[in-house]
């Protein structure tokens, strides 16, 4: 697995999303959505069974994730070994004496460490907006792919998502939508602006998705039914644990 073709969070949790199942990033193991799996005496679903197989394969995950081998990671021996015994939790003047510096100089480290995760997350910001950030009202907003033919209704420009936003929330923080809409052109504009509070690369229960979903609206069922209907959320058969698309990212 490239690591780079994951998104930020992917990388930091140590496993990733297909359509269809969790993938571990280090060795990938693979966990199908639809399925559970035993453990002991009892079973876990894919969500808790990739957190499960994490810490009893991959204890040190974050020293692989610190030693990946990419022309991108420019870390240097002694920083990746300083990097390992801070995850580990071991104190500066520890550090110190097994590397043979002094405490000042672990303590200076940290604070580059600081200071460089600083200015990667200023560079990262500015990219987004310079290369990532729409460029004209008239272009396309983004949607879950559809199974069929896909007419003008599913075409939304920026500045009609816009309105249509404007037009069915009496508020946006918080979120609340102020009536269903009719057209389907308005249901994916509120299902897309729905979809945008709920957490990426997260599984919920029926009743952690209600507990999403009912502040934004009192027909919460209604806004569960539409966005699994229309590709926004995926669910198991069962309805047990859904979670974002993880093949639609805005």
């Amino acid at each position: 697995m490239n690591l780079l073709e994951l998104t930020l969070t992917e990388i930091e949790q140590g496993w990733h999303h297909t359509d269809t199942a969790l993938v571990c990033n280090y060795c990938d193991a693979t966990f199908a959505d639809d399925q559970v799996f035993p453990v002991g005496d009892g079973f876990y679903p894919a969500a808790k069974m990739i957190q499960y197989h994490l810490a009893t394969v991959h204890p040190q995950a974050i020293d692989e994730l610190i030693r990946t081998d990419s022309k991108y990671n420019t870390l240097t021996e002694k920083q990746r070994a300083l990097l390992s015994a801070f995850a580990m939790g071991a104190k500066d003047a520890t550090i110190a004496k097994q590397m043979d510096v002094a405490a000042a100089t672990v303590r200076h480290q940290k604070f580059t460490f600081r200071e460089k995760a600083k200015q990667a997350k200023l560079y990262l910001a500015i990219y987004e907006q310079v290369f990532n950030r729409p460029t004209s009202a008239d272009e396309l907003v983004r949607l879950p792919e559809q199974s069929g033919m896909e007419d003008d209704r599913f075409a939304i420009t920026i500045a009609e998502y816009t309105q249509l936003v404007a037009k069915y929330f009496t508020t946006t923080d918080p979120l609340r939508l102020a009536r269903w809409p009719k057209h389907q052109k308005a249901i994916l504009a509120v299902l897309k602006r729905i979809t945008a509070t709920l957490p990426a690369d997260q599984h919920f229960t029926e009743r952690e998705l209600t507990d999403q979903l009912k502040p934004i609206y009192a027909d919460f069922p209604l806004l569960r039914r539409y966005l699994v209907d229309y590709g926004f959320l995926r669910r198991t058969d069962g309805g047990r644990d859904y979670w974002r698309n993880p093949s639609y990212k805005e």
